[in-house]
């Protein structure tokens, strides 16, 4: 059986013995590492060699030094493609082709795109006046915040990692990396392109464990961290928060969301269903950018509730390596149990079941997996809990609406604020839109598609802080303003 160990200074490390968890495969439940977890002492020894490296060889290296090595880590990953594909899908049971499409070549990309944002990044300078004439200059200075403690998600491990720690890096700052239980594969994979690049020991640490009373609370409750991110459950981030406000530590957020999709009588009809087939259902589901509401025109709702009923019906549910293969499972037995009970919700409440609702016929040694069916609901109040809650699986409810207006008002009725995804060939409803919804993220005639250097965030209660290009550097980096009396 696979062991996967912390990583702490350069080194692999098993921790305090006895104190190991299975990691179980989301295809078949069979156990398939078994899994160190971090104690006070463990967290106490990553923040340490963190903070060593933050004043030792790292602190002193120049922009250009660092750079080149995020590079070097960058060209490492895509060179080990194979076995990062491998760590991921064994992790998270998801198609090969999204894996090898999105989440390793993303998360090799993340590096170097901020690798290349720190490079060019303007300053800041201003000429002043002064009393007697001779003036001053200002200019400002980016300091690395210090000591990041990074705490990731399971829906898109390496990605989601790697656009906070490269980042991170590229800043000058030293991170321990927290990842999921349910993930922890492609994290403890990284620390051995660290050390094969020469990344200098401490500057890239990984703890692994859950989150109350284990890794995940002692790091975020840690005084030697400077600064938190996070990407995951809104109520966990509300823990985080508490957490860091001793000390009064910053944090950026990224946490969930009840994302709208809207789709207008006057849309491309064929992408609108091709794209929000995609943006429900695509990893299964778990993507906190996934719709979860779909409001559809009334004039086309019928005839559109039927097409996305038919294109759900076309996705393939299978092991990874299967040829077609749409859907796989999804991440847990755990989270398999909080959808499906939003499944009976739906029926309970008096949800119309348009396909879908259940559990999937998988044959062989994959009847035991996490699966779900792709699920489709109309007919529920606006109340009802499958619409204002997160389900965070391959499931949406279309209802009808008749304005402009009432599709603004429907699509902002909700305590989040991610994104949402609307579809429509009319220029000026799309910019109405864009402009009066209350997000982070607006797509247009699209889902997922982001030039890398924008702003990433969520309003409300989906998330504090952005992300992406130089509003990353908003909360890696704190400014320093230098007066020089001339």
């Amino acid at each position: 059986m696979k062991q996967i160990s912390h990583f702490i200074n350069g080194e692999f490390v098993a921790g305090r013995e006895g104190r190991r968890f299975d990691k179980r495969s989301p295809l078949d439940n069979r156990v398939i590492a078994s899994v160190s977890e971090a104690g006070r002492d463990e967290v106490n020894a990553a923040v340490a060699a963190a903070r060593a490296a933050l004043d030792g060889p790292w602190g002193r290296m120049t922009v250009t030094e660092r750079t080149e090595l995020l590079y070097a880590v960058a060209n490492e990953i895509n060179r080990r493609f194979d076995d990062f594909v491998a760590a991921e899908v064994a992790d998270t049971g998801k198609p090969v082709s999204l894996a090898s499409h999105l989440d390793i070549p993303r998360g090799a990309a993340n590096f170097k795109i901020f690798a290349d944002v720190v490079k060019n990044v303007p300053g800041e300078f201003f000429e002043m006046a002064t009393p007697d004439g001779r003036g001053a200059i200002n200019y400002a200075l980016r300091r690395p915040v210090g000591v990041v403690g990074v705490v990731c998600p399971w829906n898109l491990p390496l990605l989601l990692m790697t656009w906070k720690v490269g980042p991170a890096l590229a800043c000058g700052n030293t991170v321990v990396v927290k990842p999921s239980e349910e993930t922890p594969a492609t994290a403890t994979l990284l620390g051995e392109v660290m050390n094969k690049v020469g990344v200098p020991p401490g500057v890239y640490n990984v703890v692994h464990g859950f989150g109350p009373e284990s890794a995940g609370e002692f790091l975020t409750r840690h005084p030697g961290v400077d600064g938190i991110t996070f990407t995951g459950e809104t109520r966990t981030g509300e823990a985080i928060m508490a957490a860091a406000a001793k000390g009064v530590r910053p944090v950026s957020f990224e946490l969930g969301g009840k994302n709208a999709g809207i789709v207008f009588a006057d849309a491309d009809f064929d992408k609108a269903v091709a794209g929000i087939t995609r943006s429900s259902f695509e990893n299964c589901g778990q993507v906190c950018l996934g719709t979860e509401r779909v409001y559809v025109q009334r004039p086309i709702f019928d005839r559109f509730a039927a097409a996305l009923k038919a294109s759900a019906e076309k996705l393939k549910i299978g092991a990874p390596n299967e040829p077609g293969v749409g859907l796989g499972p999804l991440i847990s037995a755990e989270h398999r149990g909080k959808v499906l009970s939003y499944y009976d919700k739906a029926r309970a409440e008096g949800a119309t079941v348009v396909t879908g609702g259940g559990v999937p016929t998988i044959g062989g040694d994959a009847a035991d997996g996490y699966w779900v069916q792709p699920t489709i609901w109309t007919g529920l109040p606006e109340t009802s809990a499958v619409v204002r809650e997160e389900v965070f699986g391959p499931c949406c409810h279309i209802a009808p609406f008749d304005t402009v207006e009432q599709a603004i008002a429907l699509a902002n009725d909700t305590e989040y604020g991610l994104a949402t995804t609307v579809w429509t060939s009319n220029l000026s409803t799309a910019h109405r839109v864009a402009r009066e919804i209350q997000v982070g993220l607006c797509w247009i005639n699209s889902w997922f598609l982001r030039d890398l250097r924008t702003a990433f965030g969520g309003a409300k209660r989906s998330g504090i802080g952005r992300e992406g290009g130089v509003h990353s550097l908003e909360f890696y980096t704190e400014l320093r303003n230098v007066m020089v009396k001339l």
